[in-house]
């Protein structure tokens, strides 16, 4: 089975939607520096815009827009605002609502963009211009949509980048527009979405977050400390990604600058208990980790399984067991079918697949009556089909 499928073929996910007219012709705008020059004075704005407009994405869509990690004026927040659209990776409103929904949903079919579920391709670009995600619920996100300057920029969303554009066409002339702007906007692009895709591909995972979130070194580095993708999804209203002293968090370094001269403040850090991965996790988190570990098993082979080795009435009354009290299945499944697996497999198999976590047992605990559930209800269709 392919981990990483191609999107379903579904109407609402129908990437070719206009809004990807203008990403293909940016991209192929790029070729254009063979007619303009590749000028010094345009390497240099491109590798300054580069980094500008990704503190846009880390710091303002991201950890202020999104996830509140920090304070700040109003008239920083638009300025904030306004480099970040600058990146055209759509409004304030637009990124946050869809990254909170992300995180509600993270790797699961409700989720908008899961490698896992719709493909790598997919989850890195083709979802962004998906007719599903042509707008946003502003519901999502009322404490940004009271702000009628962020309304503005959400109606205008391209006003931002066509101005910075401009400028750079001004300064630095053919060569600025299409090597210091345009060419920044694409590695902006294509390293902010490496978050959605390769970040939940490629990595380690310290925490049990429910998804397939990872920390990727060489990610974190391109986008300046979004690449501790694993350690944000443990504890997302953290303005600090790299919990660890040797996780470079660029993002996160400028923030605390600002801090000091007061242009920020109320920076959120990670709780002690999350930094040496001593939290109990959340039932969400538990059920979503209990459902990946159980469906490694496959509930049909084991009741054929036992169906080979049992007569009928002992299965009639492992049915029963099945369907009312789980705990006293466990001896009797060891004593019939020893290759299934019992609780304390499944709990040496969790301890391959999880990272470390202090909800291990609970994480086994509802898997293994997962499982259970899953082999009764095979065994009672049967029953009734016999």
């Amino acid at each position: 089975m392919n981990r990483y499928p191609l999107p379903k073929a579904r109407d609402d996910h129908d990437i070719i939607y206009p809004s990807a007219i203008p990403f293909l012709l940016i991209h192929l705008a790029c070729f254009a520096a063979f007619w303009t020059g590749i000028s010094t004075s345009a390497l240099w704005l491109c590798f300054g815009l580069y980094w500008l407009r990704m503190f846009g994405v880390t710091a303002g869509y991201h950890r202020y827009f999104s996830h509140r990690t920090y304070t700040t004026s109003r008239a920083f927040q638009f300025l904030l605002a306004l480099i970040a659209q600058s990146t055209f990776q759509k409004s304030v409103l637009w990124w946050a609502a869809k990254h909170r929904h992300h995180h509600l949903h993270s790797d699961t079919e409700e989720d908008v963009h899961s490698p896992r579920l719709t493909g790598f391709v997919y989850s890195h670009l083709g979802w962004v211009f998906a007719r599903q995600h042509d707008t946003a619920d502003l519901g999502v996100v009322p404490d940004l949509a009271k702000y009628p300057e962020l309304r503005w920029l959400h109606r205008h969303e391209w006003v931002p980048g066509i101005a910075l554009g401009t400028l750079c066409w001004l300064v630095a002339g053919w060569s600025g527009l299409i090597v210091g702007f345009v060419w920044s906007t694409v590695l902006v692009y294509h390293a902010t979405f490496c978050i959605n895709s390769l970040a939940h591909v490629r990595g380690t995972q310290r925490y049990v977050t429910g998804d397939d979130s990872r920390n990727n070194p060489i990610l974190a580095i391109l986008t300046m400390g979004e690449g501790w993708h694993n350690n944000h999804h443990a504890f997302q209203s953290s303005a600090r990604q790299g919990f660890r002293w040797w996780e470079m968090d660029l993002t996160f370094y400028i923030l605390r600058a600002l801090s000091v001269v007061r242009v920020v403040g109320g920076l959120k850090p990670p709780p002690i208990a999350v930094i040496r991965n001593e939290q109990r996790l959340g039932a969400k988190i538990i059920g979503r980790s209990a459902t990946r570990l159980a469906e490694r098993y496959n509930p049909e082979r084991i009741a054929h399984s036992l169906r080979s080795v049992l007569p009928d009435y002992e299965l009639a009354a492992l049915l029963e067991a099945l369907e009312h009290t789980q705990e006293r299945v466990a001896a009797r499944w060891a004593e019939v079918a020893s290759h299934m697996p019992s609780r304390e497999d499944m709990l040496v198999e969790a301890r391959k697949l999880f990272a470390k976590t202090p909800s291990m047992e609970e994480i086994v605990d509802r898997a293994h009556r997962l499982v259970l559930h899953a082999v009764g209800r095979q065994l009672s269709a049967n029953a009734a089909t016999a």
